[in-house]
């Protein structure tokens, strides 16, 4: 399959930012506490449904990962950019960091028992959102668990040239409204179970938005039905 012309820039811009990213963007444990309760709402729903493992997808520097596996999660993260999964890497070397891209995951179907997605579709073109949230449906383990968390909007398209400190970036943001990424998301054959928006911080100017989603467990098939 031929990548997507975007991820150049994405791959490109969070090489270019990488270490003053991972200065400068809060660990979980300093977020707001309703962030915090969210992460660990996750964590519980996938740790009690010992379903599989779970991918943190757009890990970056690994600060999410390490915070799932210490909430005892099997967790790994996966990321475009080379230079984030090498920082991952050497900050926390008990994990597992590979690099790959959410439009062709690296993984088997039916295999994760939760996918964290933390702020990290928001740079997909909106028309490539189904390609994605499709990889998320066949990598899930039926009766697994996304949680889906990110900046959201009114459609409008950002187009930074600086990011982190003021290094150069390519990459665009789309925020779109929550409602339309519930469509998208059931549009690929999963479930929205609860829904939760984050207006914005002190000195920050957009809302976001937590969803938890679920892959439909399969149905058993009835005694004596060979149909």
């Amino acid at each position: 399959m031929t990548e997507p012309s975007y991820l150049a820039a994405v791959r490109e811009s969070y090489d270019t930012v990488a270490a003053a990213y991972a200065e400068q963007v809060k660990s979980p444990a300093e977020l707001d506490p309703l962030s915090r309760a969210v992460l660990a709402a996750f964590a519980e729903i996938v740790r009690e449904a010992e379903l599989g493992p779970v991918a943190d997808l757009g890990c970056g520097p690994g600060f999410v990962t390490a915070h799932l596996a210490g909430l005892g999660v099997p967790a790994f993260g996966v990321d475009l950019s080379p230079r984030m999964v090498e920082l991952a890497r050497r900050a926390h070397p008990d994990l597992a960091f590979t690099v790959g891209s959410m439009t062709a995951l690296p993984i088997e179907d039916d295999t994760l028992g939760g996918i964290l997605a933390y702020y990290s579709t928001h740079h997909t073109p909106p028309e490539l959102l189904p390609l994605v949230y499709a990889e998320f449906h066949r990598t899930l383990a039926p009766g697994g668990c996304l949680m889906l968390a990110g900046h959201v909007g009114d459609g409008e398209c950002v187009r930074p040239t600086q990011a982190y400190g003021g290094h150069p970036v390519s990459y665009e943001s789309h925020l779109l409204p929550v409602e339309r990424l519930v469509e998208l998301v059931e549009g690929a054959g999963l479930v929205v179970t609860a829904r939760v928006v984050l207006e914005p911080e002190e000195g920050r100017k957009r809302r976001g938005a937590a969803l938890v989603v679920g892959k439909p467990a399969r149905m058993a098939t009835p005694a004596g039905d060979t149909a």
